[in-house]
């Protein structure tokens, strides 16, 4: 079965990295080439550029990311590089969930962030005393895994945590109103989004979602429609569409392969939809990505 999603140490071995952790900082000096083709992420990431600017694709959309912003993406989130200046460095910190989130009870602690609530990524700009605070503290992070401690798993959970809340205090001014009450509608979406983002390769109703929750379909559709403006259906189908693509990206499986992972009942159905939401047939959306 193919790999569909780059762990830590996959993405770091297009670098030349070997490292083989539940994260990772990097060292925000020059990078000398950058991998060409995309690679979808199974962690989360912080990256803030320290000087001069890249432009990338991120989930099939360019954007220019500059001095001061910052990049933060969730898992499954599709990224390539294309130019950067002469002068691009960046700050990346890279963990697993499952790793963050060890003995804590709530799993979506991480959604529950401003920057991380309704997007698989954002594209933050932060003023030049907010850059530094983060790069700064990014290398005592850095400090702490190249040391020998005795508790160093703790340490490193700790530091993560006070990066991602000292981020999120940066934003807490003007959006303070929308935070997240345990168990209101709002942190119910959440919920939504992670069980779609986990089983969207064998489920594709919204009953099998609002039974999860245990809620009515009716209730999951009013929660879904106040948070972004969209159905359940809606977000279901654009994260299906993402399973698709990326295991179009791989040219040893067959297309009749994917409809079959999708849970399709023909080829022709993953056909159908597959046109139906990017206006061209699995078949030619291979085929461009062959020639570009």
């Amino acid at each position: 079965m193919d790999q569909t999603y780059d762990k830590i140490r996959d993405t770091l071995a297009n670098f030349e990295v070997d490292c083989n952790l539940p994260y990772y900082v990097s060292s925000g000096k020059k990078q000398l080439e950058y991998p060409q083709k995309s690679f979808r992420m199974d962690y989360y990431s912080l990256c803030i550029c320290t000087r001069g600017q890249i432009t990338v694709s991120i989930d099939g959309q360019q954007h220019k990311i500059k001095q001061f912003n910052l990049l933060a993406a969730k898992p499954a989130t599709k990224i390539s590089f294309q130019d950067k200046s002469e002068d691009f460095r960046m700050k990346l910190l890279f963990f697993e969930k499952d790793f963050l989130l060890k003995n804590i009870s709530d799993p979506f602690t991480i959604e529950k962030l401003l920057f991380f609530e309704d997007r698989l990524f954002e594209i933050i700009q932060l003023e030049e005393q907010e850059s530094n605070r983060l790069v700064k503290l990014m290398k005592y992070l850095e400090g702490k895994i190249n040391l020998d401690l005795k508790f160093k798993d703790e340490i490193i959970r700790t530091l993560i945590f006070n990066l991602l809340l000292e981020t999120a205090e940066f934003l807490q001014t003007e959006q303070s109103e929308n935070a997240v009450i345990p168990n209101n509608p709002r942190n119910t979406y959440f919920q939504f989004l992670n069980l779609v983002m986990e089983n969207i390769s064998q489920h594709k109703k919204v009953d099998y979602y609002a039974q999860k929750l245990h809620i009515s379909n009716k209730y999951l559709i009013q929660i879904v429609k106040k948070a972004v403006d969209k159905t359940p259906h809606e977000i279901i189908d654009s994260y299906l569409l993402k399973e698709a693509v990326v295991l179009l990206g791989n040219p040893s499986v067959n297309i009749s392969d994917i409809a079959y992972r999708l849970r399709f009942n023909s080829v022709s159905a993953f056909g159908r939809f597959f046109k139906k939401h990017s206006s061209v047939s699995p078949t030619d959306y291979r085929r461009l990505q062959n020639m570009s």
